[in-house]
């Protein structure tokens, strides 16, 4: 039984698959939980996942025929059912940002053909295909959430055979089984709902053998979740101390001292600082990279003894692009901060963020400086602080 199989309608429809789950499911993705802000952690860990999925083949009609007739029978009637569901389950180690290594269980299906031939004679079959492999995924993000996939690696699959009917004599064993390693590779898409969760849509193709002698191809396109596990919990918010009243002894006498100035009331404040967007993201991302959690750090403790009451982190851009991206582009940006400082333990409640876009420049956008002086997320707090005497 010869398995072939026609790759390029599956890749279409693999890709047209992926692009509505990926759209349906954006609306539902929660812009502060999901925010992009653990890189490092994202691009080593442990993951795990399933898909399921439609195989097929095309039998060998031709060959089956061809058996018969040396056999003294002539086909009179064929058909043939060469498409089953398939699932796989497989686990993962995110290598870096672009390559991961997995090894998975999958379960093609059945395949079968029933053929009736001349003087009454009846010939069937059924063949199924079940295995383990592993392969090199490589990653190539498009956007913050968008990636293809491309996967190439070896696979092991046990080939089951059963072969019934009156015309046996086609066939040296009825039911014969083998295990035969071969290539795997395949191409999709990857749609990240959130920094731990992603869908996948694929098509892959298994070389395969058919347990009695015919390599062929079984070609699987696949719907799928992967879930990588350990993601950092964002640091819980620092509550106040709780002031216990304490009692005191009644006053003596009251002495004579010279008078004692009071220390002076806490007094308002505004702080605005500015961060160029190169410190903290790369091009055209809106993911805060190591460089920039260093400098929100240090903004971050110059806070402490400070009682907040509002904080507003506004994103802006240079001219380069059109207004509505930017403007997007921008808020992004603001929200990444604000993330990240929220898991420093500020208070959510009391960050704001806003996109302006190319709406606020501070310099001209006809320069290369100027542009670069007009990407940037300036914060402003507005609080109170203790005066110094």
């Amino acid at each position: 039984m010869n398995i072939n199989r026609n790759i390029k309608r599956s890749l279409r429809a693999a890709i047209a698959l992926a692009g509505a789950a990926a759209f349906s499911n954006a609306a539902v993705a929660a812009p502060d939980s999901d925010t992009f802000i653990n890189p490092d952690w994202a691009n080593t860990a442990w993951y795990a996942g399933a898909t399921l999925g439609q195989s097929r083949a095309t039998i060998d009609e031709q060959r089956i025929r061809s058996s018969l007739a040396a056999n003294g029978a002539t086909v009179t009637g064929f058909s043939a059912d060469g498409r089953d569901r398939a699932y796989s389950v497989f686990i993962g180690r995110q290598l870096n940002r672009y390559f991961a290594i997995e090894a998975s269980y999958f379960d093609l299906g059945k395949f079968n053909f029933n053929a009736s031939t001349s003087g009454g004679g009846v010939f069937n079959g059924e063949a199924g295909f079940k295995g383990g492999s592993i392969e090199l995924v490589g990653q190539y993000p498009l956007t913050e959430r968008f990636s293809v996939l491309g996967r190439a690696g070896v696979q092991d699959s046990r080939a089951t055979t059963h072969f019934q009917g009156n015309r046996l004599n086609a066939v040296t064993d009825p039911n014969p089984s083998r295990s035969r390693a071969g290539a795997k590779f395949g191409l999709g898409l990857e749609y990240k709902l959130s920094e731990a969760l992603a869908v996948r849509a694929e098509v892959s193709r298994f070389r395969v053998d058919d347990a009695v002698g015919n390599r062929g191809d079984v070609d699987l396109m696949s719907l799928g979740l992967s879930y990588k596990f350990g993601r950092p919990a964002a640091r819980a918010a620092v509550a106040p101390a709780e002031m216990v009243p304490v009692l005191t002894a009644p006053a003596p006498a009251p002495i004579v001292a010279a008078a004692v100035t009071p220390p002076p009331p806490p007094q308002p404040v505004s702080e605005k600082v500015s961060f160029a967007a190169e410190a903290l993201f790369d091009f055209d991302r809106a993911v805060v990279k190591p460089d920039g959690r260093a400098a929100l750090d240090v903004f971050v403790d110059k806070l402490k003894g400070m009682s907040t009451e509002v904080m507003i982190a506004v994103g802006h851009t240079d001219s380069v692009g059109s207004d509505t991206y930017n403007q997007r582009l921008s808020l992004r940006r603001a929200d990444a901060v604000k993330a990240y400082l929220v898991s420093r333990g500020l208070d959510a409640a009391r960050l704001y963020t806003e996109g302006k876009g190319e709406s606020m420049p501070a310099a001209s956008n006809a320069s290369a400086e100027g542009r670069a002086r007009n990407r940037r997320v300036i914060i402003e707090v507005v609080g109170t602080r203790t005066a110094q005497p």
